[in-house]
């Protein structure tokens, strides 16, 4: 049997080991968005080198640093998401983390939803999290080193949006936002288990509703939601960070397959 670990052998080099992303190279999409901008600034600080990608790199969010840059990556595009990981590879010579945060919605009533919003977010939330998921698979299989992939869902994907509190906000989340949000849930889970004998953890995380400073949201509707959420409010982008980072680190070495739910409570009614 194992020896049970005393307090003493816990010590601050443990610790501090278990969360060390010190010299990792992490790949982000949709890296210039709100939640985007804030993960690569993360990883900024806890010593990664982070290689942004985005569709239209939107200086304002991106991060000043010498351990940042941005790459512009169309992950729809299954030939320009090959050619920037063969890029980065050639360059950097590894990829230690891949985080598929590259999302989108529409917000037309579901009865005039145009059969190109349903596409263009299939395209976007499906689609483009499996081309990088494949690209970084095959490089992974023919470097022989393991990998870690987190992908951002939603709490959209587990539950459906409740309508009564949209009272003064149009942005009423769609269906195929909610449909798509599960299925990479669904993808974490088929790509954990087919990753595994390339020892490449792949799990997920599923954010509550954000506050967005800059989209007014509605007084309303941020208030009726938070008298929902047994937390009393709705998230912040930091509230996020944690979960992905802890997937990241060597802290979460035995978690593969899971759907970390930040959701201040919400999915609990």
């Amino acid at each position: 049997m194992h020896r049970a670990r005393k307090a003493k052998d816990m010590n601050k080099d443990f610790i501090k080991e278990l969360f060390n992303l010190h010299k990792k190279n992490v790949l982000v999409t949709g890296a210039t968005g709100q939640l985007g901008n804030e993960i690569c600034a993360a990883f900024v600080g806890a010593g990664a080198y982070v290689i942004g990608t985005d569709k239209d790199l939107d200086k304002k969010g991106q991060v000043e640093s010498k351990n940042c840059e941005y790459l512009k990556m169309d992950i729809t595009d299954k030939a320009s998401v090959i050619k920037t990981f063969k890029e980065i590879y050639a360059r950097l010579g590894k990829i230690d983390i891949l985080v598929n945060n590259a999302g989108v919605s529409v917000f037309e009533p579901f009865a005039e939803r145009p059969e190109e919003s349903f596409d263009w977010v299939m395209d976007v939330n499906l689609k483009g999290t499996f081309f990088c998921i494949q690209a970084y698979a095959k490089h992974l299989k023919d470097a022989k080193s393991k990998g870690n992939i987190v992908n951002i869902a939603s709490i959209y994907g587990i539950l459906s949006p409740d309508y009564r509190i949209y009272t003064d906000c149009k942005r009423k989340n769609s269906e195929i936002y909610g449909a798509t949000k599960a299925g990479i849930i669904q993808m974490t889970k088929y790509f954990a288990v087919h990753l595994a004998e390339q020892k490449t953890r792949v799990n997920c995380v599923s954010p509550g509703g954000i506050i967005n400073p800059e989209l007014h949201q509605g007084d309303d509707f941020v208030k009726n939601y938070s008298n929902r959420c047994p937390m009393g409010r709705m998230a912040d982008t930091k509230d996020i960070i944690g979960g992905i980072l802890y997937l990241s680190s060597d802290a979460s070495e035995y978690v593969t397959g899971q759907n970390l739910v930040i959701d201040g409570g919400m999915s609990c009614w």
